[in-house]
């Protein structure tokens, strides 16, 4: 999915001769909003950033309180109608009952909690005791219940689940969560000529009043490159571990045949292991929920017959077993064991990395979705398996490459034992680098006091860290494979962001206002020709720079051309009258149009039903309101004039920018734009994932200098 247009709120004193609504006078612009929705308890109205991909909260001076809509949604400084005046936007905020949330909870447990509940059986068979005592065992167990208290319980569940962004959370989330609170991204405002002291637009007052840390990140560009890398390694890194996590999980569980079924070849085992997976990654096109309903009755008997093993274990065999509560015995086990004791680290670290399939594998399409949305990877296919839960999310190609790589893995290492080995080393850094995102949040966010933020990262940052220095010995026994995937996936990443800001900073460099088309349109050299173009833009404040180049080479453009945005809002769905916003430019037959789309939307402009809503808006909006001062075309010929360039020919046009890379260029930008262009030669492309028909699709090649 092709991210969508940087609009602007741009209220108007400005009252149709014709229509009812009188716009409020405002002069609050708020950069790439592509959202308005409304929160349940406090009326709190959110609009989605992608300069980070994160919330802004909107002054309600600019919600109507009635009706809960917002008014004028504008990408060129102009007031934006649609046939009501107004856009009516769902709220994604559905009363959930009490069953609901049961349900909700029932199906987790095949999805999170799979993971948390068996994660503890790998432990002690990655761990290797020369003549293990009783101490040594209550050690091990001592250092799994403070690991799963300290960071499964508080980390996660009492510091990192209050740190989501929309419901979304991992290392993007936070870091896209920073990125609103400082105003740093790949599109700051700083570099889209809006002022500063306009665009920001933050969930609280305190804000306002940024901290010392917070000016560190918006003034310099090393601390903001720092940010960004160690948000995409903490993505990969999670990635990359969740090609092993299926493999591990399947393996250990065929290779335990083996038990009562000796005579079960090992090589047996793999096969059985890579059908099972072939298996479960065919499944996934039928969504998280249908999977997870599959997956939890299993889980359920799981997690209730455990305990019932382990209190009839306790009572009849080791009742003494609650001496592993006391931390005692963690250092005692450290004193008698030393070094050993320390690499052994490396195998109870896998008690807390959620050792199963579909937990990762679920994880793995989220992120990449966030990438994806934030635009800091490549497009491809991001399908919503839900019509009422945005998260539920499948994408085909990266179910496929996951597929192939975790039957390699199989294939490669064919024993649960060693992929134990290489499993856990980049969860730990994930770990960590959680921790210090958790940390800035702390800081610059919500403003928590230095002596408990100092408290919290000394103990995790310190505990975390053992445990890194623990798996980095892992690295030369397979523990380099999830890290190569790390990096690759991490460089593909920046690859795309660095091509994705250069281009972006062209285009709003080059953009072209109002004033210039005007210019561009009454050079007699430019003939209008019949038909109707739809012309894709995604500039904020102004219009592609290719509009500029196809004019000037071509001399010619359409007696009717919409400049028209696609917009995703993080709805379900958008109600057809909603749908579609429109408005005029002030320029004979130029207008602005805006398509507002769910994320269980199917998006589809083929047809002439796209076309006849577009030019029914129009009509609608151009009798409601008179025209605008430079344009004194009657009403009557103007809607005469869209009849007729529909009979002419619809032709959707949309710009293919590519780098000219000069000899001046240095070395790094050589191959890092190389790079990009080929990484874009090989991704979606955004129109004909819309249903465009070809033969109406034109598109329009441009150079940008590098």
């Amino acid at each position: 999915m092709d991210n969508v247009t940087a609009t602007q709120l741009t209220p108007m004193n400005k009252k149709c001769n014709g229509g009812n609504s009188t716009n409020r006078e405002l002069d609050i612009r708020i950069p790439f909003l592509v959202l308005i929705q409304q929160k349940r308890q406090n009326r709190l109205y959110i609009g989605m950033d992608l300069q980070s991909g994160a919330a802004v909260a909107l002054p309600e001076l600019l919600i109507d309180s009635a009706s809960g809509t917002s008014h004028h949604l504008d990408s060129l400084h102009f007031p934006l109608h649609n046939t009501t005046d107004s856009v009516m936007l769902q709220s994604s905020d559905n009363k959930t009952g009490r069953w609901s949330n049961l349900l909700l909870a029932y199906k987790t447990l095949g999805v999170v909690f799979g993971g948390l509940v068996t994660s503890p059986l790998y432990v002690y068979p990655s761990m290797h005791l020369n003549s293990p005592t009783e101490e040594d065992y209550l050690g091990i167990y001592s250092i799994m219940f403070w690991t799963l208290t300290l960071i499964g319980v508080v980390k996660y569940a009492c510091i990192a689940l209050k740190a989501d962004d929309q419901g979304e959370g991992g290392t993007f989330a936070l870091y896209s969560l920073l990125c609103r609170n400082m105003n740093i991204g790949i599109l700051s405002s700083k570099s889209s000529d809006v002022n500063s002291s306009q665009s920001r637009c933050v969930l609280n007052e305190d804000n306002k009043q940024k901290s010392r840390l917070g000016k560190v990140f918006e003034t310099s560009m090393v601390a903001r490159r720092a940010l960004l890398f160690i948000a995409m390694l903490g993505t990969c890194m999670l990635i990359g571990d969740g090609i092993l996590t299926p493999s591990i999980s399947v393996l250990s569980a065929m290779d335990g045949l083996r038990a009562p079924f000796p005579s079960i070849s090992k090589s047996l085992v793999e096969a059985l292991s890579a059908v099972v997976l072939f298996i479960l990654f065919l499944l996934q096109k039928f969504g998280t929920s249908r999977v997870s309903f599959l997956f939890s009755p299993i889980m359920g008997a799981w997690t209730l017959s455990t305990p019932l093993v382990g209190i009839y274990s306790i009572i009849h065999h080791y009742p003494s077993i609650f001496k592993a509560l006391s931390p005692y015995y963690i250092f005692h086990f450290f004193w008698r064991n030393g070094k050993e004791g320390w690499l052994m680290l490396g195998g109870t670290i896998l008690c807390i990395t959620v050792v199963a399939s579909q937990s990762l594998i679920s994880a793995t399409f989220s992120v990449i979705k966030q990438s994806v949305v934030l635009d800091y990877f490549p497009r491809v296919k991001v399908v919503h398996t839900s019509s009422n839960k945005e998260g539920e999310v499948y994408s085909p190609e990266v179910n496929y490459i996951l597929m192939v790589f975790c039957i390699a893995v199989i294939l490669i290492f064919g024993d649960g034992q060693d992929i134990g080995n290489a499993f856990g080393v980049v969860v730990s850094l994930v770990m960590l680098i959680t921790t210090i995102l958790l940390t800035l949040v702390m800081i610059i966010i919500w403003r928590t006091p230095s002596l408990l933020v100092a408290l919290y990262f000394i103990i995790f940052f310190m505990m975390e860290g053992v445990y890194v220095s623990a798996v980095l010995t892992k690295i030369p026994e397979g523990g380099w494979i999830p890290f190569a995937i790390s990096f690759i996936l991490a460089f593909i990443m920046f690859g795309w962001y660095y091509g994705r800001q250069r281009k972006i900073q062209y285009e709003i460099t080059h953009k072209i206002d109002l004033g210039r088309l005007g210019m561009l349109l009454s050079d007699p050299s430019v003939q209008r020709v019949p038909g109707l173009c739809f012309f894709y833009t995604k500039i904020q404040n102004g219009l592609t720079p290719i509009l500029g180049h196809y004019t000037k080479n071509m001399r010619s453009l359409h007696k009717v051309t919409i400049f028209t945005t696609l917009r995703y809002l993080l709805v379900p769905k958008v109600s057809p009258h909603e749908r579609i916003v429109v408005k005029k430019l002030g320029l004979r037959g130029v207008y602005a149009c805006v398509i507002q789309y769910g994320y269980a939307d199917s998006l589809n402009l083929e047809g002439d039903n796209f076309v006849s809503q577009v030019l029914d808006s129009l009509q609608e909006h151009i009798e409601n309101c008179s025209s605008l001062p430079s344009d004194h075309m009657p009403v009557q010929e103007e809607i005469s004039e869209l009849s007729e360039a529909k009979t002419a020919g619809v032709i959707h046009v949309r710009g293919k920018a590519r780098f000219h890379i000069g000899k001046s260029t240095s070395f790094f930008d050589r191959f890092m734009l190389a790079f990009y262009e080929v990484l874009h030669k090989n991704c979606r492309p955004a129109l004909p994932t819309l249903g465009v028909p070809l033969p109406q699709c034109l598109e329009v090649g441009m150079f940008y200098e590098a």
